[in-house]
């Protein structure tokens, strides 16, 4: 009769593949190598589960543990490190090769404010009619986002044409 293996989380008891394991009894001392039969036999004495802590270890390393608790724990553990991370966000800022200075100004704090988050920014620079014959107006003014931008972000993605549109990616130093 073969036991079906554990869904999630570190294997125990009767779940443990190995014939031998080295174990670590409830108050973290080291009591050897011995056979998995006996660890279980042991550790249920003490009222405890025996649980594979680092099972790519020659021979697993098992100790004695209230899974329950164990699996609470770590569950806990995860869930911390998953609120205290931080994610990138892509923000994009749209302008026009044409763009009055006082719109350019604007659109630069939002820039800066999305980079000091920590976001990257993608600048987006549309073209409309004729003005896409005249692209080198949109490079100047791309390049004059660079140089702005020049001590708080690094350039991701130069700029390129995609369509009607100039695209040009910044990411926080």
């Amino acid at each position: 009769m073969m036991t079906p293996p554990v869904k999630s989380g570190p294997r125990y008891n009767n779940f443990i593949q190995a014939d031998k394991v080295r174990v670590i009894d409830e108050n973290g001392e080291n009591i050897g190598v011995m056979y998995t039969r006996e660890a279980i036999e042991q550790a249920a004495e003490v009222g405890l589960d025996l649980v594979e802590v680092s099972p790519n270890a020659d021979p697993p390393v098992c100790k004695f543990l209230d899974v329950g608790k164990y699996r609470y724990e770590a569950q806990k553990k995860a869930n911390a490190a998953r609120k205290t991370q931080k994610t990138q966000e892509i923000k994009e800022i749209k302008m026009r090769p044409n763009i009055d200075d006082h719109d350019y100004d604007v659109k630069m704090r939002n820039v800066q404010r999305f980079i000091g988050d920590g976001d990257k920014v993608k600048v987006t620079l549309r073209f409309r009619g004729r003005e896409l014959s005249h692209q080198q107006l949109g490079m100047d003014l791309l390049r004059r986002v660079q140089a702005d931008v020049e001590e708080i972000a690094k350039i991701e993605a130069y700029p390129r044409m995609e369509g009607r549109q100039m695209l040009m990616v910044l990411a926080p130093k």
